[in-house]
């Protein structure tokens, strides 16, 4: 983003937002701006989806395999429940779930794409140690698909490099060139899937939304704790991708114990789900 851009940015959002329109995140209630409709975000989400899973290697081991799968449905259907009890079930209309483990041990990562598209690395398993530590993962990669947080940072972005009279154009007249667009700032084909992190306040948004689903499918949100913990003391010079992209501060830790008496009152609608072990 140049520099021209970032100035005019704060006043280029407000413009769009009242020429385009805004959404609200669920449970939070944060407004957030909102430039494409979820049936776009998710049409982009898939793309990217398989144009990574193309690139990549999907990991033969079904024990593995088979737990990211049983595990990644419970929530989703855990934040199926959620979203329709908040009065948000169109959100996810449409959404088609799959679970999927990449065989790569040197990435430590997880993500979710609109559309309800997961990946998890075989890297992060380590990390998450057992069921509740991977629930934890994959329910913070699902909390930021249905907070929206893939249209909200696309649009941002969008935003900023166009301005918001040339994007409204472009939005009515012009819906290829803005799709393009979306599917170069999701990072198509790279190693990761997504280059952009996450602001500070989706991050949170993540954690708190993603330890209540995780309570909500029968798991133990409190391991997210010990989790974030393991990712900080991950041996070597560069931090594992996930914690690059998910920065994991003693500030972030102290929220998420903030957010876990919240989750944790979840529980009792969730079973134990020790079939997953």
């Amino acid at each position: 983003m140049n520099r021209l851009a970032r100035s005019l940015f704060p006043a280029a959002a407000s413009m769009a937002a009242a020429l385009i329109g805004c959404a609200t995140v669920p449970h939070t209630g944060r407004s957030q701006l909102s430039l494409f409709s979820d049936d776009e975000v998710q049409r982009l989400g898939i793309a990217s989806y398989r144009e990574i899973l193309s690139q990549s290697e999907i990991s033969t081991d079904p024990r593995a395999s088979g737990q990211v799968r049983r595990v990644g449905k419970r929530l989703a259907a855990a934040a199926e429940d959620f979203l329709r009890e908040l009065g948000y079930g169109e959100r996810i209309a449409g959404y088609q779930w799959r679970f999927t483990l990449i065989e790569d041990d040197e990435t430590a990562n997880a993500w979710c794409l609109p559309g309800g598209k997961i990946a998890v690395y075989t890297g992060i398993l380590p990390y998450t140690e057992n069921v509740d530590g991977l629930a934890v993962v994959i329910g913070h990669e699902i909390a930021h698909a249905i907070a929206g947080h893939g249209n909200e940072r696309l649009s941002q972005l969008l935003l900023a490099e166009m301005g918001a009279v040339a994007l409204a154009a472009a939005l009515e007249d012009e819906p290829e060139t803005t799709r393009a667009l979306a599917l170069a700032a999701y990072g198509l084909g790279s190693r990761i899937g997504i280059l952009l992190p996450y602001s500070r306040t989706q991050e949170y948004e993540a954690d708190r939304i993603g330890l209540i689903l995780t309570a909500r499918a029968g798991y133990d949100p409190r391991e997210a704790v010990p989790f974030w913990k393991r990712m900080m003391r991950a041996p070597g010079t560069e931090p594992p991708e996930f914690l690059a992209t998910h920065p994991a501060t003693a500030d972030r830790i102290r929220e998420i114990e903030r957010f876990l008496p919240e989750a944790c009152s979840y529980l009792e609608l969730g079973a134990p789900a020790r079939e997953d072990q």
